[in-house]
């Protein structure tokens, strides 16, 4: 039997794939978010459709203490844990200087802060065991500036420097960390960030579970940084060429409030 893998942000998009993914690769599943009438339909879902054992856990990532519940949670089930998929995130289009501070503020803890803390809560228990497979899910937002959408696109370039960097730190110990890069996505994304209706996101666009299949094979290969898709891959290795206020006037026309 494989080990579990616990998937935070697992009610829908790419979370919600990413367990039907793991499930049909025989993973036992921890599913984790804040809609639980969502997780036990996916958890009825994932049970019969491959006869694996699913968890879900409600919870709301932005506070510490739920977090440190999860861990003690988790270790209570004596499973050790194959990998964790840090994907709970969100973001919001606006003029920052007009931004609610509250919204902003859950934004930083659950993008940055909740995936920073869950990583070193659970880490040592990989590293103690020799293997482990760690996946933070941040977008090709990671290599731009994003005029009206500024905490977003900053929150997921933390998530790639800090991905990276401790990919390196775990050389040699058995334990990986993968960055997962989507470019513009089918899910919720879009209307609950309020940008639908922008050029990026009209026409025909990658599934999430296109991406979820994707995702999960770089994070087996313990490829450091997956881009999703040749067009995005295109994307992010002009931004090394650009100079960033070029790139940061492209994406304030791009993502201009209407």
């Amino acid at each position: 039997m494989a080990k579990p893998v616990l998937i935070t942000g697992a009610s829908s998009g790419i979370g919600y794939e990413l367990a039907r993914v793991c499930a049909a690769h025989q993973h036992d599943v921890i599913l984790v978010a804040r809609r639980e009438d969502r997780l036990k339909d996916l958890k009825e879902k994932l049970e019969a459709a491959h006869g694996v054992q699913v968890w879900p856990y409600q919870a709301d990532l932005t506070e510490a203490t739920a977090r440190q519940a999860l861990l003690d949670w988790t270790q209570s089930l004596g499973l050790p844990l194959y990998a964790l998929v840090n994907n709970a995130g969100f973001g919001h289009l606006q003029f920052f200087a007009e931004t609610d501070w509250e919204r902003q503020n859950a934004m930083v803890q659950l993008n940055i802060v909740a995936l920073t803390h869950l990583t070193r809560l659970f880490l040592p228990g990989f590293i103690a065991q020799g293997q482990g497979r760690i996946l933070n899910v941040a977008s090709t937002a990671a290599f731009l500036p994003g005029p009206y959408m500024a905490v977003y696109y900053a929150s997921k370039a933390y998530v790639m420097s800090f991905t990276e960097a401790i990919a390196s730190e775990l050389e040699g110990t058995g334990v990986t960390a993968t960055t997962l890069c989507p470019g513009p996505t089918e899910s919720e994304f879009p209307d609950q960030a309020q940008i639908g209706e922008m050029e990026l996101f009209k026409g025909k666009l990658p599934s999430s579970a296109e991406v979820a299949v994707f995702g999960y094979e770089a994070m087996e290969r313990g490829q450091r940084i997956a881009v999703h898709g040749i067009t995005n891959q295109m994307l992010t290795l002009s931004t090394r060429l650009l100079p960033s206020k070029q790139l940061a006037a492209m994406m304030k026309k791009l993502q201009k409030p209407g």
